[in-house]
Protein backbone atom coordinates (compact mmCIF):
# COMPACT_ATOMS: atom_id res chain seq x y z
CA UNK A 1 0.00 0.00 0.00
CA UNK A 2 1.23 3.34 -0.62
CA UNK A 3 0.45 6.88 1.32
CA UNK A 4 -2.16 7.90 -1.18
CA UNK A 5 -4.09 4.04 -0.45
CA UNK A 6 -3.96 4.11 3.30
CA UNK A 7 -5.25 8.05 3.22
CA UNK A 8 -8.42 6.91 1.01
CA UNK A 9 -9.26 3.85 3.63
CA UNK A 10 -8.86 5.95 6.44
CA UNK A 11 -11.20 8.83 4.73
CA UNK A 12 -13.71 5.81 3.89
CA UNK A 13 -13.70 4.44 7.07
CA UNK A 14 -13.92 7.49 8.90
CA UNK A 15 -16.51 9.20 7.07
CA UNK A 16 -19.33 5.70 6.73
CA UNK A 17 -18.71 5.93 10.72
CA UNK A 18 -16.78 2.52 11.23
CA UNK A 19 -15.02 4.15 14.27
CA UNK A 20 -11.55 4.05 15.79
CA UNK A 21 -11.30 0.33 15.16
CA UNK A 22 -11.56 0.45 11.66
CA UNK A 23 -9.16 3.61 11.33
CA UNK A 24 -6.41 2.84 13.69
CA UNK A 25 -4.56 0.99 11.39
CA UNK A 26 -3.91 3.85 8.96
CA UNK A 27 -3.01 6.31 11.42
CA UNK A 28 -0.22 6.76 13.81
CA UNK A 29 -0.84 6.71 17.45
CA UNK A 30 -1.54 9.56 18.85
CA UNK A 31 -2.42 11.25 15.38
CA UNK A 32 -3.13 15.24 15.78
CA UNK A 33 -6.22 16.92 14.40
CA UNK A 34 -7.27 20.34 14.31
CA UNK A 35 -10.33 22.30 13.01
CA UNK A 36 -11.19 25.67 13.46
CA UNK A 37 -14.73 24.71 13.65
CA UNK A 38 -16.72 25.74 16.74
CA UNK A 39 -18.13 22.02 17.54
CA UNK A 40 -14.44 20.81 17.19
CA UNK A 41 -12.62 23.33 18.57
CA UNK A 42 -11.75 21.06 21.54
CA UNK A 43 -10.58 18.57 19.51
CA UNK A 44 -7.01 17.65 19.23
CA UNK A 45 -6.62 14.33 18.53
CA UNK A 46 -7.77 12.16 15.46
CA UNK A 47 -8.52 9.28 17.64
CA UNK A 48 -11.39 11.62 19.19
CA UNK A 49 -12.58 12.95 16.01
CA UNK A 50 -13.33 9.88 14.07
CA UNK A 51 -15.57 9.26 17.24
CA UNK A 52 -16.96 11.75 17.30
CA UNK A 53 -17.89 10.93 13.69
CA UNK A 54 -18.96 7.66 14.88
CA UNK A 55 -21.66 8.86 17.31
CA UNK A 56 -22.75 11.75 14.68
CA UNK A 57 -23.32 8.97 11.89
CA UNK A 58 -24.52 6.36 14.14
CA UNK A 59 -26.47 7.99 16.88
CA UNK A 60 -27.58 11.88 15.33
CA UNK A 61 -27.78 11.18 11.97
CA UNK A 62 -28.22 7.60 11.49
CA UNK A 63 -28.13 6.78 7.56
CA UNK A 64 -25.96 9.76 7.19
CA UNK A 65 -23.73 9.62 3.72
CA UNK A 66 -20.95 12.21 1.83
CA UNK A 67 -20.25 12.98 -1.99
CA UNK A 68 -16.65 13.01 -2.35
CA UNK A 69 -16.31 16.05 -5.18
CA UNK A 70 -12.31 15.91 -5.15
CA UNK A 71 -9.33 13.94 -3.81
CA UNK A 72 -5.61 14.18 -4.76
CA UNK A 73 -2.32 13.88 -3.58
CA UNK A 74 0.59 16.29 -2.93
CA UNK A 75 3.67 13.82 -2.88
CA UNK A 76 6.23 17.03 -1.82
CA UNK A 77 4.57 17.73 1.13
CA UNK A 78 2.94 13.95 1.88
CA UNK A 79 -0.52 15.11 1.80
CA UNK A 80 -4.02 13.94 0.81
CA UNK A 81 -6.58 16.42 0.15
CA UNK A 82 -10.44 15.46 0.22
CA UNK A 83 -12.89 17.64 -1.03
CA UNK A 84 -16.32 16.30 0.35
CA UNK A 85 -20.41 17.03 0.98
CA UNK A 86 -22.04 15.90 3.94
CA UNK A 87 -25.51 14.46 4.17
CA UNK A 88 -27.11 14.04 6.96
CA UNK A 89 -30.90 14.25 8.86
CA UNK A 90 -30.72 14.96 12.86
CA UNK A 91 -33.35 12.04 13.27
CA UNK A 92 -31.75 10.57 16.22
CA UNK A 93 -30.53 11.45 19.87
CA UNK A 94 -27.51 13.39 20.32
CA UNK A 95 -26.90 16.59 19.12
CA UNK A 96 -27.53 19.89 21.21
CA UNK A 97 -30.71 19.97 21.24
CA UNK A 98 -33.37 17.25 20.44
CA UNK A 99 -34.19 15.70 16.77
CA UNK A 100 -35.13 18.16 14.84
CA UNK A 101 -35.73 16.78 11.67
CA UNK A 102 -33.49 18.95 9.60
CA UNK A 103 -30.91 18.15 7.25
CA UNK A 104 -27.83 19.77 6.07
CA UNK A 105 -25.70 19.61 2.95
CA UNK A 106 -22.27 20.74 4.60
CA UNK A 107 -18.94 21.43 2.39
CA UNK A 108 -15.60 19.92 3.87
CA UNK A 109 -12.25 19.25 3.10
CA UNK A 110 -10.05 17.01 5.20
CA UNK A 111 -6.01 18.01 4.41
CA UNK A 112 -4.34 14.71 6.02
CA UNK A 113 -0.46 14.59 6.32
CA UNK A 114 1.00 11.15 5.60
CA UNK A 115 4.73 10.28 7.57
CA UNK A 116 6.86 7.77 6.03
CA UNK A 117 5.43 4.67 7.18
CA UNK A 118 2.64 5.63 5.20
CA UNK A 119 0.13 6.40 8.31
CA UNK A 120 -2.00 9.56 9.41
CA UNK A 121 -0.13 11.74 11.09
CA UNK A 122 -2.44 14.42 11.68
CA UNK A 123 -5.55 15.99 10.00
CA UNK A 124 -7.13 19.35 9.40
CA UNK A 125 -10.63 19.57 8.57
CA UNK A 126 -11.95 22.64 6.43
CA UNK A 127 -15.50 23.51 7.66
CA UNK A 128 -17.91 26.17 7.99
CA UNK A 129 -19.78 24.30 10.79
CA UNK A 130 -21.99 27.40 11.45
CA UNK A 131 -23.66 26.85 8.39
CA UNK A 132 -24.57 23.13 8.73
CA UNK A 133 -25.80 24.61 12.28
CA UNK A 134 -27.76 26.55 10.81
CA UNK A 135 -28.95 24.24 8.53
CA UNK A 136 -29.98 21.59 11.36
CA UNK A 137 -31.67 24.64 13.32
CA UNK A 138 -29.02 23.96 15.91
CA UNK A 139 -28.33 27.81 17.01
Amino acid sequence: MNAFENAQKFFLNCETAKGWKACEKYAVENAKFSAQSEPLAEVTKLKDYVDWMEGLGNITMPGCSYDLHASAYDEANNTAIFFATFIGKHSGDGGPIPPTGKTTNTDYVYAIKMNKEDKVESMTKIWNSSWALRELGWM
